[in-house]
């Protein structure tokens, strides 16, 4: 068991990849390790021609994954776009270390990133003592990724200023990043790329220009469109978790998965699953990321407090925290769904019990 607490992409799955690499016998792209068939066998998983199981990083529609892949073999970049917590972070990690090996040229945005986190940034120390010369240059991802020809990832894009958004129009669009410093200019090697993800609730925050939206194609990553797809996508992040993490399972976990997913999903949706209930929707988004933290709370909460068996009183104050962001309003739209809803459902006396006294 590796000491590591959370493995980069390509070393979790590198048994996967490289017999993905084994097989592949597809035409790749320049400095593609895999072909862009394998790469979406890769992230949607299937059996090999040799009878070699490759498990699904993405439960969803194959054809957007598809789409995704093939924008990276243009010159266009690609924009992962959606609501908090559908896997579009996993998704650009997992597609980077398909194509590159490497998952890690990774910008993250915020409020406070710089243009010098984009483009490059400087060594003071030996700027001082040396003048601007190439050795003072710090390199970004960016950089690495356009020197070596693989695939750089930037996290919310939409966090980062306007102006330093519209750095990357020049990267993007002539492959090139300029070094007036130096009078010089670093070329993208083939094989290079960008993926940028942004949330759809950060719309407005700082919108990405015509010129830079022009750059990219976009591939919307929707919430799951079914029960079961999403109940498999829960059941197979937390079973993960549960290995690194070591926490043996004493018992089956996926009835919690099940009550979980739906009161998210009802919440979310503003209707029972039989349609006879009409529901306010609080704040939050219960995202298929947050319904994986609380049943990893849960099992964590199980091991560690109780006797290894995972029990609706585990799970409530995870469910609870997700949903009541609004102190005042969630908390009516969340007691109102206790009591027309989860009370009156058959089995679910635990989860109403558990619920009600953490409130």
């Amino acid at each position: 068991m590796s000491s590591i607490l959370r493995q980069h992409a390509e070393e979790q799955f590198a048994s996967e990849l490289e017999e993905l690499i084994k097989q592949d016998k597809n035409v790749k792209p320049q400095n593609w390790q895999l072909s862009p068939q394998a790469v979406v066998t890769y992230l949607v998983g299937g059996k090999l021609s040799n009878g070699f199981e490759i498990t699904p990083k993405y439960i969803g529609s194959r054809r957007l994954m598809e789409i995704a892949v093939a924008t990276l073999t243009t010159d266009r970049a690609l924009l992962l776009y959606g609501l908090p917590g559908t896997a579009k972070s996993w998704v650009s990690e997992h597609i980077a270390a398909a194509i590159a090996g490497d998952s890690t040229m990774v910008v993250q945005g915020t409020a406070g990133t710089g243009e010098e986190a984009v483009r490059y940034g400087w060594n003071y120390a030996r700027l001082l003592s040396a003048g601007p010369v190439i050795d003072a240059i710090v390199e970004t991802p960016v950089m690495r990724a356009m020197k070596d020809g693989k695939i750089v990832r930037v996290e919310e894009l939409t966090r980062i200023s306007s102006d330093v958004q519209d750095t990357l129009i020049t990267i993007l669009s002539e492959k090139t990043l300029p070094i007036p410093e130096l009078n010089t200019e670093v070329q993208a090697v083939k094989g290079f790329n960008l993926i940028a993800t942004a949330n759809n609730r950060d719309k407005g925050v700082n919108e990405l220009s015509s010129a830079l939206k022009r750059r990219f194609n976009t591939v919307i990553l929707p919430v799951p469109s079914s029960m079961d797809e999403e109940i498999a996508i829960v059941q197979q992040r937390v079973s993960g978790f549960s290995k690194a993490m070591e926490l043996p399972i004493e018992r089956p976990i996926l009835e919690e998965i099940q009550r979980i997913v739906t009161i998210f999903r009802e919440l979310r949706a503003g209707v029972s699953i039989d349609g006879k209930a009409k529901l306010k929707s609080p704040s939050g988004t219960l995202s298929t990321a947050e319904a994986i933290s609380v049943m990893n709370s849960g099992l964590s909460l199980a091991y560690h407090f109780g006797d290894g068996s995972l029990k609706a009183d585990d799970i409530a104050s995870g469910v609870i925290g997700a949903v009541i962001k609004d102190p005042v309003q969630d908390k009516i739209v969340w007691q109102e769904y206790l009591e027309t809803v989860v009370k009156q459902r058959d089995g679910w006396k635990d989860i109403y019990r558990a619920c009600r006294d953490h409130v």
